[in-house]
């Protein structure tokens, strides 16, 4: 289990690689592009948007390099959490503790990726907002952030619980890397705002062009069940409430 002081082993992603491969390529029929432009070295924040449950472990399996996924700390229980921890996942708490963020940014100070689904919840997965922590992240150790669409988890007016029949066609794109820097001058907070609006932009973008590349829409939003309460974000955290 991710802490601040202990960062998830590289082991992790031996047996974990493989069974995402399995979920996108045996269990589902997964169509990857883009993989050439996530750079082979150095650290990479992957920011995906969110309409499904699968999305997080669709993006694990699609990625060419390995990552660890933010996910909250309520889903560290029993068997699946026993799954999470050793498969180099990050606890999220979302009554505001930090921890996750710093120990994003030590695994990607080490030279690893993190993934994030920047809007939080589930829901149409456009990216028309984010939350900031995938801004403070890229800001606050360098790394490239790649913006990720992923399209077919979730598709018309199936509920954001659903989770798709096996062989279903899947979709995921990888984007143009992005590059966010402080200027000189500019204050924190004008910093983050400026990050997190450039990084949403392209997200969004990608997401339209990978529709019009598939021919895959997005879900429609039906109305909220009785989990939403549950699936709320940390507005300090800026980290994904709900992935798996």
């Amino acid at each position: 289990m991710g802490t601040e002081n202990q960062l998830p082993a590289e082991w992790t992603r031996l047996w974990s690689r493989p069974v995402g491969w399995i979920l996108d390529h045996v269990i589902y029929r997964t169509a990857v592009t883009g993989k050439s432009n996530v750079p082979a070295a150095g650290p990479v924040v992957f920011a995906g948007n969110h309409i499904s449950f699968l999305d997080g472990p669709v993006m694990f399996g699609a990625s060419p390099r390995p990552m660890h996924i933010l996910v909250k700390k309520e889903m560290f229980k029993g068997f699946l959490g026993k799954v999470l921890r050793g498969s180099g996942q990050i606890p999220v708490d979302r009554t505001g503790d930090r921890t996750a963020l710093h120990t994003g940014k030590k695994l990607l100070d080490a030279g690893r990726c993190v993934g994030i689904l920047p809007e939080g919840t589930r829901g149409s997965g456009a990216a028309a907002s984010i939350s900031s922590g995938v801004a403070w992240l890229a800001l606050n150790s360098g790394a490239t952030v790649i913006p990720v669409a992923i399209l077919g988890t979730r598709q018309g007016d199936e509920h954001r619980d659903h989770i798709p029949t096996p062989r279903r066609k899947l979709y995921v794109s990888f984007g143009e890397p992005i590059t966010v820097k402080r200027r000189k001058g500019e204050p924190g907070r004008v910093s983050m705002d400026r990050a997190a609006a450039e990084i949403r932009a392209a997200l969004a973008e990608h997401v339209q062009g990978a529709i019009r590349a598939t021919g895959q829409g997005l879900p429609s939003e039906p109305a909220p069940g009785p989990s939403t309460p549950q699936h709320r974000q940390s507005a300090v955290a800026g980290t994904p409430a709900d992935h798996h």
